[in-house]
Formats: C-alpha cells, structure tokens, sequence
C-alpha cells in the first residue's frame, strides 16, 4: 500500500476514534418511552418547592391515556401536596391489591456542581446517561410502571388483582404529609392492599439488589455547658472541651461500626450509623467569632439509624454513661422520627423467605424478566415503605437499575437509556406475577 493511503487511512481512524459511539438502535416506541421520561425529569419537583401541581398536571393524563383510573387525594388543608392514585382494576376485586408507590419529590441540586443542568434532562448520545435531579431518586419508576402496564394492556394482559400506583409528596422530608398520612386514612383502607412494591437503589453490579427493612430513624442533639474564660486559658470543663469528649466517644462507636461495613462483615443497612450533621459554639462576631473567648456553651447534632432489630435502650446506656455523661456538664435529646415496631409490636421488617408468599412471586418474577437479585438488604436510608411495613403489610424497596452507580442526592445524578428501558420489561414480569397471584 502506497505510503500516502497508508497515511489517509490512519487519519481516518484516528478522525473516526473521536466520534461518540452509535446511539443503542431503539424502537419508535423505545424512543418514546425515554423522551417521556425526560419530559417528567424537567418538572422542578425539588424542594423547598417542588412543582406538585406540574407533575399532576403531566402523571394524570398520561396515566388516563392507557386507561387506568385516576384520582387526586388531599391530606392538608392547604391542598397544594397532591397524593395521585393511580388503578388499573382486576378481574377478582375480593382479593387483596398490589401497590407500586413513588414520590414525586426530590431533593435540591447545586447546579454549579453539575456538568449539565440538572433539570435539563439531558441525554448524552456517547453513553445514553440521562443526567437529572430524580433520574434516580425516583422518578424513573412512574414512568416504568405506566409503560409496563402499556405493555400488559397491549399484549391482552388482565390483572386479577388490582393494580394501583400511588405517586406522593414529600418524601424527601419525612413523608409527614404524604404517605404517612396517606397510609392513616380510610382512603388507604380501602385499597385493601396486600403487597406494596417501592423504591430500591442502584446496583453496581449486574444483579439486581432489593431491600426488605428501612433503618430506624433518629435524631440526636447533644448540649454541653461549662465555665467561659479567656481563649488563652487551660481549664478544666469548659463547654468544648466538653463537648469534643462526646464527640470522641461517638467518634469510637461509629469507627467500630464502620469497621464492620468496610470488613464485609455486615451490610450498610445492618449497623448503627451515628454521624454529626451540624455544631454551634462560639460567640459571633461582626467578622466572625471571638477568638479570645471560651464560650459557655456548645452543641451537636447527630443523625442516629438503627436497623430495625437493634435494641434502642442500649443506645441509651451508651449515651448516659460514655456519650453524654451528666458529669461533664452534658444533656441530651433524643427524638424519634417514625414508627419503631409495628401494629404488632413487632420489628419492621418484611420476610423474604418461605413464610411470606410474595417473596416467592417476586423472585421468580425477576428471574423470568432475566434478572438476578442479590441478597436481601436493609435499606440504610428510609422510604415510604416503613408506613406499610407498620401496618403489617409486605413491602419491598426494588429499583431495576443493574451496572449503575450509585447517585441518589450526588451530583451529576444520571441513569443510562437502556437501564431505564429494561427496567420497564423487569416491571412487565413483576406486574404480571403480583396481580396473577391467587393465593
């Protein structure tokens, strides 16, 4: 080959090597699907001011174009934080529903921290990553669960059981006015529910993970007094000093804990997790802080988790003899934010092995979609799902993102194309299994 062809090829190469790859070839109705899931991402439903009423105004019609009942609840005054129920009804109405829950809400984006706007919905055509606040964390599932459903509907699918979808607000702080209320009322009481499905997380691997309890949730406020004296002074009991003793002793609990999560000895879910989120000390300044003074109090606040069997009364040995001890001028609060046991008394949790029917279901669902699951985990945050587990209902947090990273409240939050589009065929087999169970 002649030198100067040799020479154009390799520039071609080199030329081509710098393109994005070809886009994954989708279907016309593929292509829908994502560009649906883009429309939903670009609702500012972030807080503090999450845009319910343009969600509703998009979920409510396109819910109603494939023919599932819809309805718009209320649980505050202020009606502005719609609960949209969502029915797609069974042949058999005398046996108990299948639930598909998710929240509307997300949490704030730093923009300037992102690479592209974050709710832009943007899809890079090299990777097929959708990048938005939600891709995740969980608008993803409204959508998946609609076109399951459009492909049940088209394949002459019916439910025996009834299939509804709840999609709620306020999640992302507590779920005070959303499913909590939600799962209080005659309204959910007449669902008759007897499985709920809501979100999971993303896996890094190729099997899908799934979760069967939340930790529990509490709050830690610890405050310390001591006298004040002159910034140069070394004293005994002054309010940091104090203060800085509890934050040792927790400092020690939370490696021991960590330890075992880095050690592979226990899952993330299944430790007590006890992280400072803010402390106050110091006497301000019009530039910033007295630098000569040693101020007479200080406080601490901790973000507390517990798996669902800990035992909460050791924590609070723990606090009164090593981590807030009285003799060092320290008090605590230790508030609780959730249910702890359920209507039983029982540790909130969801069994996932022979004496819960609906494990069974699910896991062959998955497997007939093609999928794997890893092994049950508890989930280290918190979701909807406790407020159903309380009631004694099974629930189990599953989001179908398999070879994904883990983005919920990061920057730069993404998920790819072809996960999003699988993830509605995973969801094709599990609506199909649930609400064909007729046990």
């Amino acid at each position: 080959m002649a030198p100067l062809i040799r020479r154009r090829l390799l520039l071609a190469v080199v030329l081509l090597s710098g393109l994005p790859r070809p886009a994954h070839p989708f279907t016309e109705l593929e292509s829908d699907q994502v560009a649906r899931f883009q429309e939903y991402l670009r609702i500012r439903t972030a807080h503090p001011s999450p845009d319910y009423a343009g969600a509703a105004a998009f979920l409510l019609p396109y819910a109603a174009s494939l023919g599932l009942r819809t309805a718009t609840l209320h649980f505050t005054p202020c009606r502005t934080k719609p609960l949209l129920l969502l029915t797609w009804p069974g042949s058999d109405p005398s046996l108990p529903s299948v639930l598909l829950n998710s929240h509307i809400d997300s949490v704030p984006a730093e923009a300037e921290r992102w690479s592209h706007p974050p709710f832009a919905a943007h899809r890079d055509p090299a990777t097929g990553r959708v990048y938005a606040r939600g891709a995740q964390d969980d608008k993803c599932l409204p959508v998946q669960y609609l076109e399951a459903i459009r492909g049940l509907r088209a394949a002459g699918f019916a439910p025996a059981r009834t299939v509804h979808i709840s999609l709620v607000p306020d999640e992302e702080i507590g779920g005070v006015d959303g499913f909590e209320k939600f799962a209080q009322s005659e309204e959910f009481r007449a669902l008759n529910v007897g499985f709920m499905l809501d979100e999971g997380q993303a896996s890094p691997t190729d099997v899908f993970r799934v979760f069967y309890a939340d930790r529990l949730v509490w709050r830690l406020i610890v405050k310390a007094a001591g006298a004040p004296g002159h910034g140069s002074r070394m004293f005994d009991g002054a309010a940091v000093d104090n203060l800085m003793d509890c934050l040792e002793a927790v400092a020690g609990f939370r490696e021991a804990q960590f330890g075992m999560v880095k050690a592979g000895e226990r899952g993330p879910g299944e430790v007590v997790s006890v992280n400072p989120v803010y402390m106050k000390a110091g006497i301000p300044s019009p530039t910033g802080f007295v630098m000569n003074m040693q101020p007479s109090e200080a406080e601490v606040g901790f973000d507390l988790r517990l798996p669902p069997t800990a035992d909460i009364e050791q924590i609070k040995r723990r606090l009164k003899e090593e981590w807030a001890p009285a003799h060092k001028n320290l008090t605590y609060e230790l508030i609780r934010k959730g249910p702890v046991t359920d209507v039983a008394g029982r540790p909130i949790f969801t069994a996932t092995d022979e004496s819960n029917p609906w494990w069974s279901v699910f896991e062959q669902a998955i497997t007939s979609a093609g999928g794997k699951l890893s092994k049950p985990e508890i989930l280290s945050s918190t979701t909807d799902s406790r407020f159903v587990r309380q009631l004694g209902i099974p629930a189990l947090g599953f989001s179908p993102m398999s070879n994904t990273p883990i983005l919920l409240h990061d920057n730069n939050e993404f998920l790819e194309d072809k996960v999003f589009l699988r993830g509605i065929k995973v969801y094709e087999h599990v609506i199909r299994a649930l609400s064909s169970f007729k046990a």
